[in-house]
């Protein structure tokens, strides 16, 4: 069983109700990198301060938005992707302690 957990190469603050992530890292350059989350996307960055599997992340995502079915299961497959690709979302052995 795969499990998701915030990077702690992040941090992240909720502003006039939008979610922002600034990865920290060595290279002044790298602070270029600003990511704004929508409502959903944001919802499951809250979801994954502490280690979830995927059925988890989809079941609150259904829960909070009365939605269930293919899409929702994709919409956030493909999210949690992207976010591990960019090494915001990590397996826990490589982001917060657990």
């Amino acid at each position: 069983m795969e499990l998701y957990v915030r990077s702690e190469s992040v941090v992240s603050r909720v502003i006039a109700g939008e979610t922002l992530i600034v990865p920290i890292r060595k290279g002044v350059g790298d602070l270029a990198s600003i990511y704004s989350l929508n409502g959903v996307a944001s919802l499951i960055w809250d979801v994954v301060r502490e280690p979830r599997d995927y059925e988890q992340i989809v079941q609150a995502v259904q829960s909070e938005f009365s939605s269930e079915g293919a899409e929702v299961r994709e919409d956030v497959k493909g999210f949690l992707q992207e976010m591990c690709a960019l090494g915001l979302i990590c397996p826990p052995a490589f982001g917060a302690a657990v």
